[in-house]
């Protein structure tokens, strides 16, 4: 199911520590969100992980990714995909995700971050004790909004 670019949406570039992997995306993404999910942090070594959603087919990558399967606690499939060289992770993608006909895209992997700003966190039950979210974003202690922006909201991972 395609999905539509947002009005006046410009191109955003970015990739991989080591260069091998390149991509171009529609900007503003679909939506900014966190994930605080323990897969997440493990794999973004972080507290949580910067994702932005695009259609599938607004965005271009350049360059081998490596997948590695994991099984989400929701308990459906994600693939992390990342690069094979340096072990950026740049996307990841689930079987809800194909069918809504978006990706998620690591955010802190574009070239320019300096106006990200998440408005919607996911599996906040799991966060760091310190991790404080803006009292006006949308929370979810774990998957309760749906992959649709606009929709009732389901974790994304």
């Amino acid at each position: 199911m395609p999905v539509q670019s947002p009005a006046g949406a410009q191109r955003r570039a970015g990739g991989c520590l080591c260069g091998a992997v390149r991509y171009t995306m529609i900007w503003p993404p679909l939506d900014l969100v966190t994930c605080s999910c323990r897969h997440c942090q493990k794999q973004s070594g972080g507290a949580l992980s910067v994702v932005a959603i695009v259609g599938r087919d607004m965005l271009e990558v350049e360059g081998d990714l490596a997948t590695y399967d994991d099984i989400g606690n929701s308990g459906q499939d994600v693939l992390r995909r990342f690069c094979p060289s340096c072990g950026s992770p740049i996307l990841t993608d689930t079987p809800m995700a194909t069918e809504a006909g978006v990706r998620f895209v690591k955010a802190g992997t574009l070239d320019d971050t300096t106006d990200l700003q998440p408005s919607t966190h996911y599996w906040t039950e799991r966060a760091q004790t310190w991790v404080i979210f803006p009292p006006a974003d949308r929370v979810a202690l774990r998957e309760e909004m749906s992959l649709t922006p606009g929709k009732d909201d389901t974790c994304r991972q």
